[in-house]
């Protein structure tokens, strides 16, 4: 008997940006999501295998949020329209922000792509991003229920300058799990997912398993950060969707792998 997992795709409360509707029914093959996003020590016994180099190791530099850049750093200067992203000579996944539990961070799509590769899983479509973040709660912001928890890991404060607690990743095991055992699937770093970002796709979609646009300039990046916040990014519920360039690199970028189904799982990833 042939199995699929519905569910209905996009915002419901209509509070995000134009791209997060109409809401959608998607059915998907049945996958599976790891249940935290690859960590520094993961991606470190691939670049041990395997001698990868990373974009930001290849351009020289990478963006780090300014409260986070050491007092010693090589700073090239803050990217454009964002003044609390700055661009540092020699940022890259093993420095500044790295603890081997946490995410690993400053690594491209190309990147993310090569390491699934290695380790024999895919990155997963958006679609299987969002079932899965959602953990069995159709139609609600985010992956737990409707009301923020004090464990989502977001910029808590004044953004950009004056945080309450602690700024940067936490680790990839921390926190209360959602419905289908997935940590930190909203908060703590955005996620790379397989397809190309456009902001008009819903409009399009088809209902099994929608592998995105077939061409674009940037990929879906989900989940939002430790760095968002209502009164800037409020990207932290499950509908929220955004995307960057392939070979682009930030302090607060990472992802995590999927993997087609084995026989006979039925509940979720």
């Amino acid at each position: 008997m042939d199995v699929t997992w519905s569910f209905r795709m996009g915002d419901a409360f209509a509070e995000g940006d134009a791209c997060e509707v109409p809401v959608h029914a998607v059915r998907l093959t049945p996958f599976e999501l790891d249940a935290t996003t690859v960590t520094q020590d993961e991606f470190a016994a691939f670049v041990t295998a395997t001698d990868y180099v990373t974009d930001a190791e290849r351009y020289g530099s990478s963006a780090v949020f300014h409260l986070l850049v050491e007092d010693d750093a090589d700073v090239v200067g803050p990217v454009a329209g964002t003044p609390w992203w700055i661009n540092v000579r020699g940022a890259t996944w093993r420095s500044p922000e790295g603890h081997g539990d946490h995410p690993v961070v400053h690594v491209s799509w190309n990147d993310a792509v090569a390491y699934a590769a290695w380790i024999g899983k895919r990155l997963p479509t958006e679609a299987e991003w969002e079932y899965g973040a959602r953990g069995g709660l159709d139609g609600r912001r985010f992956p737990w229920g409707d009301e923020l928890r004090g464990d989502c890991n977001i910029f808590r404060g004044r953004f950009p300058d004056r945080p309450t607690r602690a700024v940067g990743t936490v680790a990839a095991r921390a926190g209360e799990p959602n419905g289908f055992g997935l940590r930190h699937a909203v908060g703590n770093v955005w996620e790379w997912c397989a397809d190309w970002f456009s902001d008009t796709y819903y409009l399009e979609s088809p209902r099994d398993d929608p592998p995105g646009p077939p061409a674009g300039s940037a990929r879906v990046m989900r989940g939002g950060s430790y760095l968002c916040h209502d009164s800037y990014c409020r990207r932290y519920r499950v509908s929220a969707r955004t995307g960057d360039t392939p070979d682009s690199s930030a302090g607060n970028v990472g992802f995590r792998c999927a993997i087609d189904c084995t026989a006979g799982a039925a509940n979720g990833p």
